[in-house]
């Protein structure tokens, strides 16, 4: 093999592994680019020195309503809003899959949901999505003050469709958020995630 196929694949294995590289809890979060449903551009540095929630959503999966349906997102969001954390909502279905929203719906449904994050970031394309390894609805992901994931996986410990076991599940992220906003270790780091499959 001739050294210039030689560099060309180390390269392409290089660039692979990167591709395939997920985020782990305890360094630093994947940066991202990101529209928000107003037109603007954020990336991960805009919220430096901010509690960061990243919240994956599909307005149409049973397991997404479960929590909007019974107002607990919503209620999560506002909580914590009060503490100053910062709480993004991320759309990452491909045109023509289900979950896909126009700006101009994600407001309509951030307003008749009576929901609060503190933007929806629109990521049609999945970049962000593939970046943070995203791979349900609702998938979950705490960032704290010096932007290192500290937490990922599901919003609580019932995998299930119906809101009745809310009160009953762990409530990983409540956990999380409080462990972070009070300077104590998180007890569940890392969990299983539950919902319906990103429609990349």
């Amino acid at each position: 093999m001739n050294l210039a196929r030689t560099a060309l694949l180390t390269t392409t294995l290089l660039l692979s592994a990167s591709l395939m590289a997920r985020p782990e809890v305890g360094l630093p979060a994947p940066d991202f680019r990101a529209v928000d449903t107003a037109g603007n551009e954020h990336s991960l540095a805009d919220f430096a020195g901010s509690t960061l929630v990243l919240e994956w959503t599909n307005h149409d999966c049973p397991f997404v309503i479960k929590h909007y349906g019974s107002d607990n997102m919503q209620s999560l969001q506002q909580r914590y809003a009060d503490e100053g954390v910062v709480w993004l909502t991320v759309i990452s279905s491909a045109p023509g899959k289900q979950g896909h929203v126009s700006a101009e719906e994600a407001d309509r449904l951030t307003e008749t949901r009576g929901a609060a994050p503190t933007a929806v970031l629109l990521d049609p394309e999945g970049t962000m999505g593939r970046a943070y390894d995203a791979r349900v609805t609702p998938h979950m992901y705490v960032i704290d003050t010096e932007g290192t994931l500290v937490y990922m996986g599901g919003i609580d410990s019932i995998p299930s469709a119906d809101p009745a076991d809310i009160p009953e599940a762990v409530p990983y992220v409540v956990n999380a958020l409080d462990a972070v906003l009070s300077g104590n270790p998180i007890p569940d780091a890392v969990t299983r995630a539950y919902g319906c499959t990103v429609k990349y």
